[in-house]
């Protein structure tokens, strides 16, 4: 196999530095001419102002919480205003009128960082509270016997054990670790001993940031809760039902305040958030802020995963500011060892290893493989079982049963895009499917509602508790007004945390779009059968190693993909990197 050349990076420039072709919309440009008019600033100075903010406000839009800042602009920033109008004009009291180094000014300045005042408040509250957790200690006698009954003497380094052992006498714990680490059976485990230790009305809360998380955090418990070396009466204190954190934190319409906060804080002992690379610093910090005093907060994830869609990477940060309260699971038990050799070369940046694996000659045997049949005719081919499901349901005693099938089938393959638009893109990909099905002769229009439609939420409705990221299926439901004149009407049916079923007419959704294919951060939280990822044909900066690590991580038996090798490695050369001060909040003796 040829040798591959590294391509240059093409990641934007770092946020704090200029880019004179970075692309502002119209929502920074409007914010920061807002702010510039209430700066005092005119000539040069207040277009230097301005455009500082539009780079604030277009970094938060891609995931930061601040703006670093270079000495120059640090000082142009702290400068007392003049005749001249060189520097923000400042109050008598030297306080600038929008600027300050505390909370009492929109913008805020800290480190060499321009921050909007409601992201610092978020990291600074966040901050001082994980210091908090994380220095409180418990003293807990005689676990050490517990622990051989869990997972036997240690005869070599055993992570699992070594992270209930941080978890039972710590308050914060954070245990990361990639697919099929066991970080679900260390929890169990963990949840079992803390029972043991600290009695039966331990009262303890199990979350995640959306609901396909919450529902695979559960499946994963009760599988765990057979084989665990406990007497039945701790087996059955352990919770089995998992909710969003919306949901956790009790949701409050038409507001981005929840029921739970500091002054009546969640009535929970223990809490355990999977998923929880997922979570943004506004609800990492509200779900902290609501924790009752001497309550444990124990967070899972995959460190080495996209951060969050919103801003901040807050378990990272964390993982790596807090080491006395973090253990990484390093050891794969019962994931597919290809996809995990496959995961470990991308994540590594071991590009020759990595295309290797997916160009065997073998590939039609092995787990992981490049695609080699056209696309149109690979996909059809996984739908079909699926689809032919959907016209099969009927509306009797049984529909219910066979709707879960249905979702079932539906979550054995799925398509993954790293891009909406464009050639190889979500939007590219479901048109051509409903395109493909209504000249195949499936009963379907395009853009339409018909048998087995897939559909996301792409906005959240806390009135009919769809959220954003939630899948549904549609499927004609017949009415007691249905006759042969009037056709069936349909109905949307979406998976409930609890295991429920619940139905929509699709006039009432929120806004949602055909999900064949999705991108591969919606499919954070997810797990299929088999996976097809899709890369452009081009290359992009949203083209990412953490992008591909998390689309191959969702596979449990198979993964394709559909690129070139010079994008794949030009995929693996880029890394993501959040700007954020919540490290170094972290890190501070303050």
């Amino acid at each position: 196999m040829d040798k591959v050349t590294p391509l240059p990076s093409m990641a934007p420039p770092t946020p704090g530095h200029p880019n004179p072709s970075q692309i502002f919309s119209p929502l920074d440009t409007q914010f920061a001419r807002f702010m510039t008019s209430r700066s005092g600033l005119s000539g040069t100075a207040a277009d230097r102002f301005e455009l500082l903010i539009k780079r604030l406000s277009a970094s938060l839009a891609d995931g930061h919480s601040c703006l670093p800042l270079t000495s120059a602009e640090e000082e142009f920033l702290s400068t007392t205003g003049d005749s001249d109008g060189q520097g923000c004009p400042r109050s008598k009291n030297g306080v600038s009128v929008l600027i300050s180094a505390d909370i009492t000014t929109p913008l805020v300045l800290w480190q060499s960082r321009l921050y909007l005042q409601r992201y610092f408040r978020y990291e600074l509250r966040l901050a001082e509270q994980l210091k908090g957790l994380a220095r409180e200690q418990c003293v807990v006698l005689q676990y050490k016997a517990e622990l051989d009954a869990c997972f036997g003497k240690e005869q070599e380094i055993d992570w699992q054990r070594r992270a209930a052992e941080m978890a039972i006498t710590h308050h914060l714990a954070l245990i990361s670790g990639g697919p099929g680490t066991g970080k679900t059976s260390t929890v169990v485990r963990i949840l079992g001993l803390l029972f043991l230790m600290l009695g039966p009305d331990l009262q303890i809360a199990l979350a995640a940031p959306t609901g396909k998380a919450a529902m695979r955090l559960q499946e994963s418990i009760a599988a765990s809760l057979a084989g665990l070396p406990f007497s039945e009466d701790i087996k059955e204190k352990i919770p089995t039902t998992a909710s969003t954190l919306h949901r956790l934190l009790g949701v409050r319409h038409n507001s981005p305040h929840f029921r739970h906060n500091h002054t009546n804080p969640l009535p929970w002992d223990v809490v355990v958030v999977d998923e929880a690379s997922m979570v943004d610093l506004a609800m990492m910090s509200k779900l902290v802020d609501a924790l009752k005093p001497g309550a444990r907060l124990i967070l899972l994830g995959d460190k080495d995963q996209l951060a969050s869609v919103e801003s901040g990477a807050v378990l990272a940060d964390c993982i790596q500011a807090l080491p006395e309260n973090t253990i990484t699971l390093q050891k794969s038990y019962r994931f597919n060892q290809e996809i995990s050799a496959f995961a470990r070369a991308v994540n590594e940046n071991d590009s020759s290893t990595a295309w290797a694996i997916l160009n065997r000659e073998d590939h039609e045997t092995t787990a992981v493989s490049l695609l080699h049949e056209p696309m149109a005719t690979f996909i059809s081919t996984r739908y079909s079982r699926y689809l032919q499901q959907a016209l099969a349901v009927h509306d009797d005693d049984r529909k219910e049963d066979e709707i879960r099938q249905l979702f079932q089938y539906f979550k054995r393959f799925r398509i993954l895009c790293a891009t909406r638009r464009g050639t190889g893109g979500v939007e590219a990909i479901n048109r051509q499917m409903e395109q493909g099905l209504a000249a195949g002769g499936y009963p379907s229009q395009p853009g339409n509602w018909y048998p087995g439609r897939p559909v996301i939420i792409l906005n959240n409705d806390y009135s009919l508790n769809l959220f954003n990221g939630d899948i549904g299926i549609c499927l004609p439901e017949r009415t007691a007004l249905s006759n042969d004149n009037n056709p069936d009407q349909f109905k949307v049916w979406f998976e409930r945390e609890d295991g429920s079923l619940k139905g929509y007419q699709p006039y009432r959704l929120p806004a949602c779009e055909t999900v064949f294919a999705m991108t591969i951060h919606k499919s954070q939280g997810s797990e299929f059968a088999e996976i097809l990822v899709v890369l452009p044909d081009t290359d992009t900066p949203l083209l990412t190693r953490e992008l591909i690590y998390t689309a191959v991580t969702r596979a449990q038996k198979r993964v394709l993909i559909a690129s070139d090798q010079t994008i794949f490695h030009a995929a693996l050369n880029r890394t993501i990197s959040r700007s954020s001060g919540l490290h170094a909040m972290l890190t501070s003796s303050g």
